[in-house]
């Protein structure tokens, strides 16, 4: 009988989360059955949804959610081989029994001089969120502007590039001198720390005079707001997220975008990367060939062992990561 280690929420998060919102329990797993597999984990992702889906996804007592790489230690699955490897959303837990249904293989080609842990990054759920917020939301276009904050983030430094790729100028706003650094490393145009510039307004101004064609949108709040004042006509607006909300137990009130989404006649459109659930295929091999070409740059922010997971999505909250954060298991 294996053991499993899991991480389990405890009760709902009120406000920022604690630690004692969280369990570390034991269980027994069974032996795999005809079509079943086992897995270890190896790196597991801790992202921004999670904060969020926890309240509507999940109930008290659940494994916490979120996605992982894993290795097939047993098999009784044909599709599934011993010693494959294996991107699944099985939440906070060190080994699972299933059937392979909500299991996708790691792309085949995988290189051996990129770390697994990029299939929960920048070629995997981050990536796809940044490639289709682009392409399917915004249709961004040669020439145009973008404003990306949380920029440092695992999705905000793939879709700066991307749009670099694209020939586009970016700015990008990220909350510390190290964070603005390595924008300036992936080639954003313009970067500046939205925690110690004197006014956001003037900030986003310099940073592009004539305005934004579009703005991919992670943090919300009052970021938003004086952000879509200085969209450009006709200005498209991808909502990926809005963290600085989601710990609030009060939620925050006005200015709201009515008036300057009319009389600019903008677009702004949420989205969830499952969206395009039938090209993911194709699209990561796309980011894949980028990240080997060298137009994808990465950093990632590891937290070794099983036992930090909280720590270490609480850091994130914090934004004390650069890059994607990871678990090493």
């Amino acid at each position: 009988m294996v053991q499993a280690k899991t991480w389990v929420l405890v009760k709902y998060f009120d406000g920022f989360p604690k630690n004692s919102d969280f369990e570390l329990k034991v269980e027994e797993l069974p032996e795999p059955k005809d079509g079943e597999v086992l897995l270890e984990t190896v790196f597991l992702s801790v992202d921004p949804y999670m904060r969020p889906f926890s309240k509507f996804r999940m109930k008290e007592g659940d494994v916490m959610i979120g996605g992982q790489v894993a290795k097939v230690i047993q098999s009784k699955n044909p599709a599934f081989p011993v010693g494959s490897h294996v991107v699944g959303r099985h939440g906070w837990r060190t080994h699972t029994v299933c059937d392979g249904s909500q299991l996708e293989p790691v792309l085949a080609d995988w290189p051996q001089d990129l770390p697994l842990s990029l299939a929960l990054g920048a070629i995997g759920m981050p990536g796809l969120t940044a490639l289709y917020g682009i392409e399917e939301v915004l249709g961004l276009k040669k020439g145009e502007t973008l404003l990306v904050n949380a920029a440092s983030g695992a999705v905000g430094s793939v879709v700066g590039q991307i749009a670099k790729i694209k020939g586009c100028k970016v700015v990008g706003s990220a909350g510390s001198e190290a964070k603005v650094a390595f924008l300036k490393e992936l080639g954003f145009d313009e970067v500046f720390n939205y925690k110690t510039v004197g006014s956001l307004e003037d900030a986003l101004r310099k940073a592009s005079p004539e305005g934004y064609d579009c703005f991919f949108e992670n943090v919300g709040g009052y970021f938003s707001s004086v952000a879509i004042e200085q969209m450009k006509e006709f200005g498209r607006i991808a909502v990926c997220g809005s963290i600085s909300v989601y710990n609030d137990s009060t939620p925050q009130t006005g200015p709201y975008p009515q008036f300057n989404m009319n009389m600019k006649q903008l677009k702004m459109e949420g989205f969830m990367q499952s969206r395009w659930e039938y090209k993911h295929q194709e699209s990561l091999k796309r980011l894949m060939a980028w990240v080997r070409e060298g137009k994808i740059k990465y950093r990632e922010t590891v937290t070794k062992g099983f036992e930090n997971m909280p720590a270490a999505f609480m850091g994130m909250l914090r934004g004390e990561n650069i890059g994607k954060a990871v678990i090493a298991v």
